[in-house]
């Protein structure tokens, strides 16, 4: 039976936003926001913020006007540039951390006029670089920030860039930050979704007043970034063979001084295996003390109007970048959550590491084995933490009909109102084999093989990213009474991974 599929009423947007906030492993957070000093002197004034992250650090310079507007620099809204590895990875040894972002430091000061650089502000915890330089700093602008205030901040810049604030909630965007040790999601409630928000000793709610306008969020920060989920979905196998991982690869992770065997299937990776560990790692199933939670048992916020268009940051970006998803010169993309699942089954279903660097040569080649997994983690995040539905704008249906004189093919295509679209030109794709299927009473292994020709046409008709949502049904008018062989779970045992 083919139902409607449920409707999706907003759009998904990945994009790259100056990420005014860092963060070193395990979710401590440096506070790099920048109180805008204007120059008594001149209507502009510059900022720098180093982002201090998990994989690297990176500068971005910024210049407003004396309405904090931005101004372009030199034709872009930012100056930007990152190094490698984070600063954590100096733990024992912080003047070699400060050392390392010298580099950005420069490149930061070469770009703003000497006359303004002694009153532009620069952000990050490393006094001792900070106080020799050639701009403003001060030690008490390095705070700590919780994830609470990372979520809060990132909402508020994503609205302003935008020019939603000062608007009803209802016409602000949702965002959710992936970073690599922590993923941060903040999105506008209404005043009694606010009120009916659960009182279990967690600060869900936090108000703030913004160009006129009360507005409370919904902000929550998971110790689940990119990096950290590798370990903990690799975690979740115990050293075993992991279905996440591409085809070939047997090598080591190393996250947050952990050592994870990292080991593939001799089959290879499996989206439907892979789920299956990542639902394990994002923890779905645990206990639920307050209504909607999504993952590791904690609220939702309820949903409404300020989850409605959802815009996604920091590693959804470069991980839909590199992979192809979208495209990779643009600054932004829209994708639905059902495309998200497409490109996490493509991904999944690479058959070696020298065939994913050849799909994806934009992709760094230490990403290649975790290909899979990322995706299928990036996926679960939209649909699991999100509650979103997966949803196609079309649906196609296999159907075979097992006649007394033949067995046909039927392939239909439905937009989501289960009104018919053509194929190639038609209303459907048809095909039709003799002699029927009660011909082979006495060889059942022969019944089953007789629709091989029709299931390879079928196929070849339904788009490779919609194979695995296509539903595929047996009728069978008159099959052998006298055999118990199910021929609809041969099917199923030829196309398992396909459909």
């Amino acid at each position: 039976m083919l139902s409607k599929p449920f409707s999706v009423s907003f759009f998904l947007s990945i994009f790259v936003l100056p990420c005014v906030f860092g963060h070193v492993e395990l979710g401590r957070k440096v506070n790099l926001s920048a109180r805008e000093t204007e120059s008594e002197k001149n209507s502009e004034t510059y900022v720098v913020i180093f982002d201090a992250g998990s994989s690297g650090t990176r500068v971005h310079l910024f210049r407003f006007d004396e309405n904090i507007d931005l101004l372009q620099i030199d034709g872009q809204l930012e100056i930007y540039a990152k190094v490698s590895p984070g600063l954590s990875t100096y733990a024992e040894n912080p003047q070699e951390a400060a050392s390392s972002i010298v580099p950005l430091l420069e490149k930061a000061v070469n770009a703003i006029p000497e006359n303004l650089r002694s009153q532009t502000p620069v952000k990050l915890g490393v006094r001792s670089l900070f106080s020799n330089s050639l701009l403003l700093y001060e030690k008490e602008w390095v705070l700590v920030l919780s994830g609470t205030q990372e979520g809060t901040y990132m909402w508020v810049a994503m609205n302003y860039l935008l020019g939603h604030l000062g608007e009803e909630y209802s016409q602000t965007v949702g965002i959710i930050d992936l970073g690599g040790a922590s993923v941060q999601m903040a999105y506008a409630i209404s005043a009694q979704a606010a009120e009916n928000a659960p009182r279990t000793g967690e600060q869900y709610i936090t108000e703030h007043h913004l160009k006129g306008t009360n507005y409370y969020l919904y902000v929550h920060s998971y110790l689940r970034g990119q990096d950290a989920a590798r370990a903990e979905i690799l975690k979740s196998t115990n050293d075993s063979v992991n279905y996440c991982i591409l085809s070939g690869y047997n090598g080591t992770y190393i996250y947050n001084g952990a050592i994870y065997n990292t080991r593939s299937s001799s089959s290879g990776s499996n989206y439907k295996k892979c789920k299956t560990n990542v639902l394990k790692a994002l923890n779905v199933n645990a206990k639920c003390e307050v209504k909607n939670c999504t993952f590791n048992g904690v609220w939702n916020g309820g949903g409404g109007a300020g989850q409605d268009k959802l815009y996604l940051a920091s590693a959804f970006f470069y991980v839909a970048s590199d992979d192809n998803i979208i495209d990779r010169n643009a600054q932004s993309g829209e994708l639905t959550p059902a495309e998200f699942k497409r490109a996490a089954i493509s991904a999944c279903a690479l058959s070696s590491l020298e065939e994913a660097h050849a799909k994806y040569p934009n992709a760094w080649s230490s990403n290649l084995p975790y290909l899979c997994m990322d995706l299928v983690y990036q996926a679960g995040i939209v649909t699991e933490k999100v509650s979103i539905k997966l949803n196609d704008t079309e649906t196609y249906v296999i159907i075979f009909d097992g006649g007394s004189t033949g067995s046909r093919l039927h392939v239909f295509r439905f937009d989501d109102n289960i009104d018919l679209l053509q194929i190639n030109g038609s209303l459907e794709v048809y095909d039709k084999i003799t002699p029927g299927l009660s011909s082979y009473a006495e060889n059942p292994d022969e019944t089953a093989n007789s629709l091989i020709p029709l299931l390879k046409e079928a196929l070849d008709a339904v788009p490779e990213n919609l194979q695995p949502v296509t539903p595929i049904k047996l009728g069978v008018r008159r099959l052998f009474s006298n055999s118990h062989y199910n021929t609809n779970s041969f099917l199923r045992h030829h196309i398992n991974d396909r459909f």
